[in-house]
């Protein structure tokens, strides 16, 4: 039904665009239009999209729901009242109305898939009845609005605003939706465990007992040895992708050949596109055993998985970010300004320190913030070259965590979402959330200060 339905929503649009542009230039000259032709054509579509959208949206799950709750109720109408066992009869009746039930189904659930392919047979007809029908009309309503003077160009730009804001809003209400759904899981962790324990504790054990029958541990849930290993990490990471990234920005922007630009640039950022599972193999199988050797070769003690070799390598996966998005912003400068400081006596590279790396300083200071964020974010490359030791150490040759590891570790398996251990993992997020979220409050603020005089 939906493949015919939006087949019919395609053709009548290509018919409508064509009908109404054709009839914007049979109207008139087309130097007397208010509006391209074009503006005509897209009013007409406008006309058929919005009353045919509307119909498949508001119509098909209120179909569902009726056709559902009908061939449940031939089966057994006690099982509406059962969340669980309606779900599974659903999924056997649907099965025996499309021959995919295993077995010989018996003669109330026959019966029952009878009842469910009649009515979706009904619905899916008259709902797609029903979208061409004001299909037409939309075509036919836009083609008698259309006219000389009709400003078709203001009505289709008015639409497309208000699409652009929908757009707009559904990106802001996910992100308000994860941060209160976060939240809630966050406020009854903290009805089990002091917020004081967990901010500033510095013991991170979350095994917990489920039942009250079993001996287990009553968890100790401070985050600190998380903080430490998460910045630990990252600053290692910065030390890396942070210098080479940057450096490499430079020459890209300012010494490289247009011909070795065009090829060293999509290579560089083949780093951005390898998927972090490999890193860590790399990371676990190759960089972490040469790390310690080399640890062992002048005497030092290095864990078999250590901050280094986790910092290390997510250094060389962030070297994109850097590189390419400082390379755009360099490029961004105006050449005036190199200009200026060339006609004062500069040479190239006082013209890089003195001009244009202060220009670009926004745009440096938020790759390096969008850096720290993938870096803060990143699981799979510590799990296999960090280990999940809550260590509270500053120490880069020891084995430390992080808060998306210990989130990847609470989260696996069956949980049971009453207990802290699980909701930990809520918290563990909520506070990750609040930090991300000060690294681009302070990237903004630097950007703010700095834009304003070199605008």
């Amino acid at each position: 039904m939906t493949s015919l339905y939006f087949l019919g929503l395609a053709l009548l649009v290509i018919v409508g665009f064509l009908l109404g542009r054709s009839r914007a230039t049979t109207a008139g000259q087309t130097s007397a239009l208010h509006s391209r032709p074009a503006y005509h054509g897209s009013f007409v579509v406008i006309s058929i999209l919005i009353p045919m959208l509307l119909i498949f949206v508001v119509a098909v799950p209120i179909s569902d729901r009726i056709v559902n709750s009908q061939a449940i109720s031939a089966l057994d109408p006690a099982l509406l009242d059962d969340d669980l066992k309606r779900g599974a009869a659903l999924r056997d009746i649907i099965a025996v109305a499309t021959g995919r039930y295993s077995g010989q189904p018996s003669v109330a659930l026959k019966n029952a898939a009878d009842v469910y392919a009649s009515l979706r047979s009904w619905t899916n007809t008259i709902i797609v009845g029903a979208g061409w029908i004001f299909g037409l009309l939309g075509i036919a309503y836009g083609l008698r609005t259309l006219s000389v003077q009709f400003r078709a160009r203001n009505h289709v730009e008015t639409v497309v605003k208000y699409v652009l804001l929908a757009a707009a809003c559904v990106a802001v209400l996910t992100t308000v939706g994860i941060v209160f759904s976060v939240m809630f899981e966050t406020i009854r962790f903290f009805q089990q465990v002091s917020p004081l324990d967990f901010i500033f504790g510095t013991q991170w054990s979350p095994q917990t007992a489920i039942r009250a029958d079993q001996v287990g541990s009553s968890g100790a849930f401070g985050i600190i040895p998380l903080v430490t290993g998460t910045l630990l990490i990252t600053f290692i990471a910065m030390l890396i992708a942070g210098p080479i990234g940057l450096f490499a920005a430079i020459y890209m922007a300012e010494y490289a050949t247009p011909r070795f630009r065009a090829w060293a640039k999509p290579l560089l950022e083949i780093l951005a596109g390898i998927p972090t599972v490999v890193l860590g193999f790399f990371a676990a199988l190759s960089l972490a055993p040469w790390v310690r050797a080399a640890g062992e070769a002048v005497g030092l003690n290095v864990a078999s998985e250590s901050a280094l070799a986790a910092g290390m390598v997510m250094g060389m996966m962030i070297i994109p970010f850097v590189s390419s998005l400082s390379d755009d912003v360099i490029n961004a400068v105006p050449q005036s300004l190199r200009d200026g400081s060339y006609g004062m006596g500069a040479t190239k590279s006082e013209t890089i320190k003195k001009v244009v790396l202060p220009a670009a300083l926004p745009g440096i200071v938020s790759a390096f913030m969008l850096a720290i964020s993938r870096a803060v974010g990143e699981t799979m490359i510590v799990v296999m070259a960090a280990g999940l030791a809550a260590n509270l150490t500053f120490n880069p040759l020891d084995a430390v965590t992080t808060f998306t590891v210990q989130i990847k570790t609470i989260l696996v398996g069956d949980q049971e979402f009453d207990s802290a251990k699980t909701l930990a993992a809520f918290a563990l997020g909520f506070v990750l959330f609040f930090f991300t979220l000060t690294l681009n409050i302070i990237a903004m603020q630097i950007v703010k200060r700095y834009r304003e005089q070199y605008d």
